[in-house]
């Protein structure tokens, strides 16, 4: 039931905003777009001056049919209720497509805004919030944010509406138009009355909508496991327990929005009757005509319906502000990740000194403590050690994808922090374990860090990966479709497909996280001769789980949580009998072979034979 009930809460980088600070930060999207907003503002005067045109043409009508007028000026008066209806319907059209423009444009740059956001969050904000709450933001929360703004252009004609009809009752009888200006202020605090328990129910309908799509992503990129472990029955009782929540709270929520138009319906029904009670007992002592009280009577509906609309509406107005206050929490969460500059960074040779750092992920999840390692431009590094000595957290850092709490990071003498990350990430070929290819072709995931790169140089580099012999494995060569995250490839295919993909971006600086840990034999015999050339003439991070690969290594760092205790060439490692040979002994001499590992005299070092 916790698990349920984290769907209420606010996520960390959620935040309050007041209404009217809310209201002035949407003011903000539609001011470039102020000509256009103030063509609506026309259109919404002109539309509810017809609106209040045809009572008072219809009023006079009556005046004259009771009193006797000719048939040509009851005709006249048809014509013109014609000509205001179409003028009203024409000035509405307008209204609602320049409305529909106006807000589609809002919008799309509200979600490119949040998208961007998205797009420079660190790694770090990934670990912590569930991506499938993050996408509802960006897709849901965004179109009820336009709800909203529909919403307000619609008020500000009701408005409209209620002054004209305000002054014009005024204009008939000063008596009965107080009577009902006096019933205003009881709609409109009912209407407040129901703002605070709005606004919370909203919120939670719609953190726990985020709920279930972040439910739903996770059981369908887990899919596999759900099966292979036969959870099928308890991944749909986990979701039905989610989606019942769901279902109280929009139920809650309904109830709120539902209760609140047949109060204020009853209180305008009396205020209705009251004045036209004392309208009609005034239109038979002839102190109004029968047209006035007619005009009387439909002013009123006029001037109740706009009233009682934006009362209900204000409910409806704090789901949008609800929407749009998370999307602008989602666009003002502060990055972890802070750059002191953003110069563009210079052409890099790779050599990165790593000065007093610490990090930790967590204030309890301590990782480096006043760590130092320089790597020497061209220089490959294997870093070995237990789960949880430091090993991916180095190459992350080197990546900008955590920020370090103290310390330096230097690559080429340059502070890290300076750089701005997209010219400097430019320099970087990161290869992770299990690589991500994004739907397309194989040439689309190849080109992917070189947008612009030529169907040649695709070609050339595919070529060059395993000699090749992996594209007469594909049925349709490079054009070969990869399927949703590389699903409709081997895992040796998809890593042959990164190696290609860094190789193309042609990176100063590679990190590579085991690129041969799960994959068959032939395609580790394809991956490792793929990696002498990847590899050759740039600066490499390795973290390494196959000897095959710490012995292209020119060091080997030996890390033991977050401390280096060991680092040497790996005969040198063996002969200090260290953490290092405990290591080999546990984790690599039993792993199968193709050749012998040699000491620096060509004398073996070992019986056990080790995988390529």
């Amino acid at each position: 039931m916790g698990f349920i009930m984290d769907g209420i809460d606010a996520e960390a980088y959620d935040r309050s905003y007041s209404d009217k600070q809310l209201v002035w930060r949407i003011a903000r999207y539609f001011r470039p777009y102020i000509g256009r907003v103030a063509l609506i503002t026309v259109m919404i005067v002109l539309n509810s001056g017809m609106d209040m045109v045809l009572p008072i043409l219809i009023s006079r009508g009556i005046d004259q049919v009771v009193g006797g007028q000719s048939a040509s000026a009851i005709r006249l008066l048809i014509w013109l209720i014609l000509v205001a209806t179409v003028l009203s319907w024409s000035f509405n059209f307008v209204r609602q497509w320049y409305t529909a423009r106006a807000v589609g444009d809002v919008v799309l740059q509200l979600r490119e805004d949040a998208f961007t956001a998205v797009m420079t969050r660190d790694m770090s904000f990934y670990d912590e919030f569930p991506s499938g709450k993050i996408v509802s933001r960006v897709t849901s929360d965004t179109q009820d944010f336009s709800n909203v703004v529909t919403l307000t252009l619609n008020l500000i004609s009701q408005v409209l509406l209620v002054i004209f009809v305000v002054a014009y009752l005024f204009s008939i009888n000063g008596r009965l138009a107080w009577m009902a200006v006096a019933m205003a202020p009881v709609v409109i605090g009912i209407a407040l009355a129901f703002r605070t328990i709005a606004r919370r129910t909203t919120q939670q309908a719609q953190r726990l909508l985020a709920t279930v799509n972040a439910t739903v992503q996770e059981t369908i990129s887990g899919i596999s496991i759900a099966k292979n472990f036969r959870q099928e029955q308890t991944v749909y009782d986990e979701f039905t327990a989610v989606n019942e929540q769901a279902y109280q709270v929009h139920v809650r929520q309904g109830f709120v929005f539902s209760a609140i138009f047949p109060i204020l319906v009853f209180v305008a029904g009396l205020g209705s009757a009251m004045i036209v009670y004392f309208g009609g007992t005034a239109a038979l002592r002839n102190e109004i005509s029968p047209g006035d009280w007619y005009l009387f009577v439909q002013a009123i509906a006029l001037f109740w319906f706009p009233l009682t609309g934006i009362a209900s509406f204000w409910s409806q107005f704090q789901l949008g502000l609800s929407a749009s206050e998370r999307v602008f929490a989602l666009i003002d969460a502060e990055a972890r990740v802070v750059q002191i500059n953003d110069q563009t960074a210079p052409p890099l040779d790779g050599r990165i000194e790593f000065r007093h750092v610490d990090f930790r992920y967590t204030e309890q999840e301590s990782v480096l403590t006043d760590f130092n390692m320089t790597i020497e431009a061209g220089e490959t590094i294997a870093l070995v050690g237990h789960t949880g000595a430091g090993k991916s957290s180095l190459g992350r850092l080197i990546a900008r994808f955590y920020e370090f709490q103290g310390g330096q990071l230097l690559v080429d003498g340059y502070n890290t922090r300076t750089f701005d990350l997209a010219s400097y990430r430019r320099q970087l070929g990161i290869v992770p374990q299990a690589p991500f290819l994004f739907t397309g072709s194989v040439a689309d995931n190849i080109r992917y860090g070189r947008p612009g790169a030529s169907e040649e140089d695709v070609r050339r580099v595919a070529a060059a990966i395993g000699q090749g012999d992996w594209l007469e494995t594909l049925p349709q060569g490079l054009e070969t479709p990869v399927g949703e995250g590389g699903r409709g490839l081997s895992m040796g295919q998809r890593q042959l497909i990164a190696l290609a993909r860094v190789l193309l971006q042609e990176p100063a600086i590679l990190i590579l996280d085991e690129a041969t840990a799960s994959v068959d034999p032939l395609a580790e015999a394809q991956i490792q001769e793929s990696l002498e050339m990847v590899l050759a003439d740039r600066t490499a991070v390795i973290i390494a789980h196959r000897l095959s690969t710490i012995k292209h290594a020119d060091r080997i760092i030996v890390l033991r949580h977050g401390k280096i205790i060991e680092e040497g060439s790996h005969s040198s490692l063996m002969a200090q009998r260290g953490h290092y040979a405990d290591l080999y002994d546990t984790y690599f001499r039993h792993q199968s072979p193709d050749y012998q590992l040699e000491d620096e005299e060509g004398q073996s070092l070992s019986t056990s034979r080790v995988a390529v």
